[in-house]
C-alpha cells in the first residue's frame, strides 16, 4: 500500500535570544524561559515536555500551537 501526506504550512522562528530592560528573554512565537538545568541555559515547552534550545535553532510552531525546536 503507498500512502499520501499532505503538505502543511508551519511557522518558523530563529532563536536569536536577546534580554528586554528586565532581563528577560525575548523570543517572538514562543515563551524560552532561562534554564539552569539545561546546558545552553534556554529551554521552550513542547508537546513531549521542557526541551533545550540553543541559539540559532529554528523553533517550529506546528498547525495544533505546538512547538519544538530544529537545528
Amino acid at each position: 500500500m503507498k500512502y499520501i501526506k499532505k503538505p502543511v504550512v508551519i511557522e518558523a522562528e530563529q532563536f536569536l535570544p536577546f534580554e528586554d530592560d528586565m532581563g528577560r528573554i525575548i523570543s517572538n512565537l514562543v515563551k524560552v524561559y532561562r534554564d539552569g538545568d539545561s546546558k545552553t541555559g534556554f529551554s521552550i515547552d513542547t508537546l513531549e515536555g521542557k526541551h533545550e534550545v540553543t541559539p540559532n535553532d529554528w523553533i517550529i510552531t506546528g498547525v495544533k500551537g505546538e512547538t519544538y525546536p530544529c537545528k
